[in-house]
């Protein structure tokens, strides 16, 4: 299983929301890229950043923070936030060298785009983003909820030649209750899908329990900033195995 510490960008800060709620943050850190940097000195072998301001108004908002955070690492990194024409990932995979981009909001709202840059750059560089509210697919940086339920948009997405999603429920994220399990084990049952756990870990359990059912990866935020994952020694049992 790939463990994946996260960093959510606002303003140039580390920060975390609740619930994807944009009012209700906190900030970790003025400086990311020390965080990062601190995550590959633990141990880590990927790194999810995500653009909070790109995600609600579709620019490139935190680039040059995104650019700082690429030169301290040499870790893969994988970014979301805002992504929704080619021109922005070429950009990120391309300038910036971004190991891969996730897709979200266009993913559902332009299918075309999707399936080009599947085309040309392929499953591995092209991950797809799945926010799930009550069942339904949100868009927007979350301030959206669509009419199409995850599953459905799921079969889609495996029609079009998508390999790997990042998949959120929105009502566990930032809340420390742990992930819906009960949402992972029906996109295991319905799909072929790789997918990562997102939303929710609040201790290092949670983690093992994820590497257990033999899913792809599992993405930790809060719980490791608030002092409830202790993700080196983690990092190290998954390692023992």
């Amino acid at each position: 299983m790939l463990l994946i510490p996260a960093i959510d960008l606002k303003n140039g800060e580390a920060v975390r929301l609740y619930k994807g709620d944009y009012n209700q943050k906190t900030v970790y850190s003025s400086t990311p890229e020390d965080i990062a940097k601190a995550f590959e000195a633990m141990g880590a072998h990927y790194l999810h950043v995500v653009d909070l301001d790109g995600a609600k108004d579709g620019q490139t908002t935190n680039l040059e923070t995104i650019k700082k955070i690429r030169k301290a690492i040499s870790i893969p990194m994988e970014l979301g936030g805002g992504i929704r024409n080619m021109e922005t990932v070429d950009l990120y995979l391309n300038e910036v060298g971004i190991d891969r981009v996730i897709l979200g909001t266009a993913a559902i709202h332009d299918p075309l785009f999707l399936k080009e840059a599947l085309k040309v750059y392929g499953p591995k560089r092209i991950v797809v983003g799945v926010d799930i509210k009550d069942g339904y697919v949100s868009t927007s940086g979350w301030l959206e909820t669509s009419q199409v339920y995850y599953l459905d948009f799921l079969k889609v997405l495996e029609e079009i030649g998508v390999k790997t999603i990042v998949c959120t429920d929105i009502s566990k994220d930032g809340t420390l209750t742990g992930p819906s399990f009960e949402i992972y084990e029906e996109i295991k049952k319905n799909t072929h899908l790789d997918f990562v756990v997102s939303g929710g870990v609040k201790g290092n359990e949670d983690i093992y329990k994820v590497n257990d059912l033999n899913y792809y990866g599992c993405i930790v935020g809060k719980a490791y900033y608030e002092g409830k994952v202790d993700l080196k020694e983690v990092i190290q049992c998954l390692q023992k195995g």
